[in-house]
């Protein structure tokens, strides 16, 4: 069987990536692939809670704070918690060095980030 990243399992990780900034978006997950996950974007919180409401298994949650809409990253991530209460978190942001209120064992990178640290992160939130 083949192994994956986060262990042994039939299917890739699955990252469910919330960026408004197209280039950002694309970049990272470009390398998201390279590195073996399985994306779905989203633009803004309504499109990512779809994804989560259509019943798509994901296994992490990532997202920037300041996306476009009414409902920021931090907001999406407790939202997306009271749907899936096992989902990983791991938000970005270049204007904060921090968020307040994050959900419990969410997990934050700085923004710029090297796309390969945040696969590392997100290598290490997927469960196996």
């Amino acid at each position: 069987m083949a192994m994956s990243i986060g262990g042994s399992r039939n299917r890739p990780p699955r990252i469910l990536l919330v960026e408004d900034e197209v280039l950002i978006s694309m970049m990272i997950e470009d390398a998201m692939v390279e590195h073996g996950f399985e994306v779905f974007t989203a633009t803004n919180a309504g499109d990512a809670l779809q994804v989560l409401e259509d019943g798509t298994q994901v296994d992490v949650l990532f997202t920037d704070i300041n996306i476009e809409g009414d409902v920021d990253g931090s907001r999406l991530a407790h939202m997306a918690r009271e749907l899936r209460p096992d989902l990983a978190v791991l938000y970005a942001s270049g204007t904060m060095k921090g968020i307040p209120n994050p959900v419990p064992g969410s997990t934050f990178v700085p923004k710029p980030y090297a796309p390969k640290d945040v696969c590392a992160m997100l290598a290490t939130l997927a469960p196996s």
